[in-house]
């Protein structure tokens, strides 16, 4: 049979595959979410998550020198708040001695250029586990800003590089700009979750910082999984209003959105591939249905295809292992 083009001629070995592949993974494309828990030696994995920890600080500044011999570069930080320490206002978010700044100092004193980005939500502080301020039975917007503003400049003080805004509060984005600013931290940048969706693969992280609503749901903020348009309306305005880096979270069901706010933004973006994404693939691992480590690098590599810069993923150390074999 006689030919003019003949495709699999690109595809015939491993090195011109290689040679000819549109997308790559590195491990600078990686940010690792990082929980941290009050106590000392403490290591606790979450059972929805298998092989994932949340750990005291002192591990977890031992973690974080792994990453960086690793050639991790990137942190993103959260914490698990005590009860004790929950109420409607927050006040604990922006407490100059909370684990979360402490949590900044010591990574920051351990690893000085260990890229630190810290979470930027009411809901791990929160009596009621919404990511706002809560009046009759309301996640009020702009009293929520307000909170928000202050924990984003505690976290200056405290040593970020960036703080990430997961709120979806309307006009957090420029407030927290504006706050930065007004208090002399202009090198302080802002990765936006832009467009953050109300999903139900959010699960695992709520099990991982108890942070789960404490009555009805998100979606008065987080945005309905039908919308595409909304999600280049809410990155633009996020743009204008100063964000550094924006985001897509989830990730993996939401490939159609990364494509479309690569294409729509000239800022660098970021997708979370998230923790359920994540005890999806361990779950079918376990049983045996699919290859975990062919499934990490297919997975990751569809989110960079898609058109992240970026990707925060619990997967980062695998797949640092997987691509220097």
């Amino acid at each position: 049979m006689y030919l003019q083009k003949r495709s699999r001629i690109l595809r015939k070995s491993t090195a011109i595959r290689s040679l000819v592949a549109e997308t790559s993974l590195s491990v600078n494309d990686f940010i690792v979410p990082l929980f941290i828990d009050e106590g000392k030696d403490i290591k606790t994995e979450i059972a929805s998550m298998p092989g994932y920890y949340r750990n005291s600080l002192d591990i977890t500044v031992k973690e974080v020198k792994d990453l960086w011999n690793m050639g991790l570069k990137s942190v993103l930080v959260f914490i698990k708040c005590p009860d004790g320490l929950k109420d409607n206002t927050g006040k604990e978010a922006w407490n100059k001695e909370g684990l979360m700044q402490r949590s900044i100092r010591a990574i920051k004193e351990s690893v000085p250029d260990m890229l630190v980005l810290t979470d930027v939500a009411l809901d791990p502080y929160s009596s009621f586990g919404h990511d706002g301020i809560v009046k009759e039975g309301e996640i009020v917007n702009d009293e929520t800003v307000e909170a928000l503003v202050k924990m984003s400049v505690s976290h200056a003080e405290a040593g970020a590089d960036f703080v990430a805004p997961s709120d979806m509060m309307d006009g957090r984005i420029g407030a927290i700009r504006n706050g930065l600013e007004e208090t002399g931290f202009n090198k302080v940048g802002i990765m936006s979750y832009s467009a953050k969706y109300a999903s139900c693969f959010y699960g695992p992280f709520r099990d991982a910082l108890d942070s789960a609503p404490g009555f009805g749901d998100k979606k008065s903020y987080q945005m309905n999984y039908a919308n595409r348009i909304e999600a280049i309306k809410e990155t633009l305005l996020d743009v204008e209003e100063g964000a550094d880096i924006v985001m897509v979270k989830p990730a993996l069901a939401y490939l159609d959105i990364i494509r479309e706010v690569k294409n729509a933004v000239s800022v660098p973006v970021s997708a979370y591939n998230i923790s359920g994404e994540y005890a999806m693939i361990k779950a079918a691992a376990k049983m045996g249905w699919i290859d975990e480590d062919k499934a990490i690098l297919e997975t990751l590599t569809a989110f960079k295809r898609a058109g992240a810069d970026l990707i925060a993923t619990y997967f980062a150390k695998d797949a640092v292992r997987l691509l220097t074999q």
